[in-house]
């Protein structure tokens, strides 16, 4: 299973934020020291803010910092924000399923509790726990 570019950075970009809650970032700092393009930092940033992950606050003041105590940041919740389709086979969408041999595959739910599994190591993080404790 391979976590998607957006939900990769959005780790990223959290983990910058909580090892430095003194500092405040733009877009374009994280963008430089992640070495990562912008673009991709704007949409996850907004959807980090959104989800009240990430404060953001305008004007010359203003910039980027995390919205929450990193020991509230759920890992396993973060990554159902981030990622948009968690169904890692086709039989696991009831829209788009054309398998044919559905209604007998066990596979089916091999698959999930390997991904029920998966969720739950994650579940048992919080951002707290993969921050640098050194700073």
């Amino acid at each position: 299973m391979t976590l998607s570019k957006f939900s990769d950075y959005a780790f990223r970009i959290l983990i910058l934020l909580g090892n430095n809650p003194d500092t405040i970032f733009t877009v374009d700092s994280i963008s430089q020291t992640l070495e990562l393009s912008n673009h991709h930092i704007k949409k996850i940033v907004y959807k980090l803010a959104t989800s009240g992950y990430i404060d953001s606050s305008k004007g010359r003041n203003g910039g980027l910092r995390l919205g929450k105590n990193p020991a509230d940041i759920n890992l396993g919740e973060l990554l159902k924000v981030t990622e948009d389709n968690l169904n890692i086979v086709e039989c696991f969408s009831n829209k788009n399923n054309t398998c044919n041999i559905s209604s007998s595959c066990k596979l089916k739910g091999v698959i999930g509790t390997a991904l029920s599994s998966f969720m739950n190591v994650f579940n048992d993080y919080t951002l707290a726990d993969v921050l640098d404790n050194n700073l």
